[in-house]
């Protein structure tokens, strides 16, 4: 019994850490271990729940915490007062560390992986708990999931394993909510646009477009059998919300990196009209200023030359038939503008020659 006890102190305080800044010290050991230790307390409850001197003694030291003063350590976690508590401790503690933006890189990655391993047969405590997660959290622990660090830029951001776990969780979540209701995935998303770092988001959502398709076995084991549902839903509706929202996707054409764009419209030919269209739109926003012998913009939101090439030399080492897409267009519109050779008269004649000798 003394040493149920001495378990039950300290992760009180192991509780009582992990909202704290403390966790940037954690290690991905240190939240295996952590995680570890709430599902052997939650162990206890199921062992014990019936046995009244056990569940007594450990109820009345979790409320003897709250009476002790002049604790050097950390106070006792709120949410663990009572002997009921103990039933969800590995909820409680997950929540904390995904919502705690001190937790690092490489140990909050640890944490999503013991959450949701991905796809296999999950023994029984994890099934519960990633049940239980969805049931306590609902969508503020989609938001927590899809919590961010501060990255470097990186470009192929479907390399980066992070981002690509979250992008998993994004794509679970909607199947989650999509079965649930067939207006719930758009719900969702519009939901963690407005509440979660908007150029991050959209991070996430390209690199859950980028995501392969499973193989044929996982998807019926992940959709089940007989599920109405398709393989890649979470895609489609992500294309969806996108196509069906302006604003966001000029944001989404705008904000990412240009080789990022030209990977997500590959792999989606749908959104190469859209993509397209505004860089047209972009590129009629600029003249040609003379003296100086630039493209320039007239308004400080216009995009400069600059980034217009970027993104359509991006777009024209595409492999077929993006490329040829690309370059169609540009002759396309070279043609409507007079068909000039001459520099600075049109600007995608402009863009033609300097593309030239580059794809």
């Amino acid at each position: 019994m003394d040493s149920l006890l001495e378990q039950l102190d300290r992760f009180s305080e192991v509780l009582a850490v992990s909202r704290t800044t403390h966790v940037s010290t954690w290690d991905p050991a240190t939240v295996r271990r952590a995680l570890q230790w709430a599902g052997y307390l939650r162990h206890i409850h199921r062992r014990f729940g019936r046995h009244a001197r056990i569940r007594k003694a450990l109820e009345q030291r979790l409320q003897n915490q709250w009476k002790q003063e002049g604790d050097s350590g950390p106070a006792p976690a709120p949410d663990l007062a009572n002997f009921q508590a103990l039933g969800h401790c590995d909820q409680l503690l997950s929540l904390r560390l995904l919502a705690n933006p001190a937790l690092g890189d490489a140990s909050f990655h640890c944490l999503l992986q013991q959450l949701f391993p991905g796809p296999g047969v999950p023994d029984a405590e994890e099934e519960a708990l990633q049940g239980s997660l969805a049931r306590f959290a609902s969508c503020r622990a989609a938001a927590h999931m899809l919590r961010f660090h501060a990255y470097s830029e990186n470009p192929v951001l479907q390399k980066d394993s992070v981002m690509k776990t979250q992008a998993e969780l994004l794509l679970r979540r909607l199947h989650e909510v999509g079965e649930a209701e067939a207006e719930g995935p758009g719900r969702l998303l519009s939901r963690l646009w407005e509440r979660l770092p908007q150029d991050n988001f959209l991070k996430v959502v390209a690199a859950a477009l980028l995501l392969p398709q499973a193989s044929p076995r996982l998807q019926e084991e992940e959709l089940g059998v007989g599920s109405p549902k398709t393989p890649g839903d979470g895609r489609q509706e992500l294309l969806r919300w996108l196509l069906g929202k302006s604003d966001i996707v000029v944001a989404f054409c705008r904000n990412l990196p240009a080789e990022l764009l030209t990977s997500v419209v590959g792999r989606h030919p749908e959104l190469s009209p859209v993509y397209l269209g505004l860089l047209t739109n972009w590129g009629r926003q600029l003249h040609y200023d003379l003296p100086k012998g630039l493209w320039i913009g007239t308004e400080p939101q216009d995009v400069p030359w600059e980034e217009l090439f970027s993104r359509f030399q991006s777009l024209c080492q595409a492999p077929p038939p993006l490329k040829d897409e690309v370059l169609t267009a540009l002759k396309s519109y070279k043609a409507q503008d007079g068909d000039f050779e001459v520099p600075g008269l049109s600007i995608w004649t402009d863009l033609l020659l300097a593309l030239g000798s580059r794809v």
